[in-house]
C-alpha cells in the first residue's frame, strides 16, 4: 500500500509541474530540448479493428462510447466494414538514423518575441499568453524565426524545423500502435476554446509536451495532398506539412499519425524546432 501511495504522489506532482522534465539541452533564451535517439518506425499503417462487423460494429454496441454514430442496418456497417478492409495498409519502416534534438514545448509567444520582437499571435491578449505558444504564423514565419534564432545562437547550435518523420518519431515515443484515448486525455490539449499555456498536460515518454493539441506544428517537407506521406518526401508542393493537433480538436482526431497540410487557420498553427549541435 505504501508504495502505491508514494506512486500516487509522484503521478498527481508530475501531473502539476510545469517543466518538470530534466531537459537534455537549455539554450540562451531558455528554449529546452530533449535528445532522440535513432531508430525505426511504422508509418502510415491503417488496420481496422476486429470484431464481427469491424471497427464501427465495435462502437455501435458501445452505448457509452458510441462516437455519434447513426443506428444503421447490419448490411450498412458490413459495407463500411468490408470498405475500411479494402483502405488498410500495411504502412512502411522509417529509420532515424541520426540523434538531434527537439523542442520539449511549441515556441512559445514570449520566445518568439524575444527572436522576432513583434507578437502575430490571435491569443496573445490572454491572461499569462507568453507561455502561450506562438500561433497565427505562417510556415514561412517560422523558417524566419528559425533563421533569426541561428544568427542569435551562432556558433553555439543550428536550428530547423523538424522532417515529418523526425516530428513523428518524437511524439510516438516508441510507440508501435495509435495512441490510445486515455493517453490523448492525458497528454493532448484538446477540446478548448483557446491556446493553453504549454506544459500543463502530461509529457510523452522522452519528455516532450503538447505534441498533440494546442496548435498545429509545421514541418520541412511539402505536403503530397495524400492520406499519409509517401516514403520518398516530395521535392515541391503547394503546402507545407502541419502535426499534432489543435486545441479545438477532439480526441477521436487527436493522433501522430496525422498528415495534414497547410495553410491552417490564422490562431491554431505554431511550431517547435530542432537543434543540432
Amino acid at each position: 500500500m505504501k508504495s502505491i501511495l508514494i506512486i500516487l504522489f509522484c503521478f498527481i506532482t508530475l501531473s502539476r509541474l510545469h517543466g518538470q522534465v530534466k531537459p537534455d539541452y537549455t539554450n540562451s533564451i531558455g528554449m529546452t530540448f530533449m535528445e532522440i535517439k535513432p531508430g525505426t518506425m511504422i508509418v502510415g499503417k491503417f488496420q481496422p479493428t476486429t470484431s464481427k462487423f469491424g471497427f464501427l460494429e465495435q462502437y455501435r454496441k458501445n452505448d457509452s462510447d458510441d462516437m455519434g454514430l447513426p443506428n444503421l442496418s447490419d448490411n450498412e456497417y458490413k459495407m463500411s466494414d468490408d470498405l475500411s478492409r479494402k483502405a488498410a495498409r500495411p504502412g512502411f519502416s522509417v529509420t532515424i538514423s541520426k540523434s538531434y534534438f527537439i523542442g520539449q514545448f511549441e515556441v512559445t509567444q514570449a520566445q518568439w518575441k524575444k527572436v522576432m520582437g513583434n507578437n502575430p499571435s490571435y491569443f496573445k491578449e490572454l491572461p499569462n499568453a507568453d507561455q502561450h505558444p506562438v500561433e497565427n504564423v505562417s510556415w514561412k514565419d517560422a523558417r524566419a524565426f528559425v533563421k533569426k534564432l541561428n544568427k542569435l545562437e551562432k556558433g553555439k547550435a543550428t536550428y530547423r524545423l523538424p522532417t515529418e518523420f523526425e516530428w513523428e518519431y518524437a511524439a510516438r515515443a516508441g510507440a508501435t500502435d495509435d495512441i490510445a484515448w486515455k493517453d490523448i486525455h492525458a497528454t493532448a490539449q484538446i477540446a478548448k476554446q483557446s491556446t493553453q499555456p504549454v506544459g500543463q498536460k502530461l509529457p510523452n515518454a522522452w519528455g516532450l509536451y503538447d505534441m498533440l493539441g494546442n496548435v498545429w506544428e509545421w514541418t520541412q517537407d511539402y505536403y503530397n495532398e495524400e492520406l499519409f506521406a509517401d516514403p520518398v518526401i516530395i521535392k515541391k508542393g503547394k503546402q507545407h506539412v502541419l502535426k499534432g493537433a489543435p486545441f479545438y480538436g477532439d480526441v477521436k482526431n487527436a493522433t501522430y499519425m496525422t498528415h495534414a497540410g497547410g495553410p491552417g487557420s490564422k490562431y491554431d498553427v505554431g511550431f517547435r524546432v530542432v537543434m543540432e549541435k
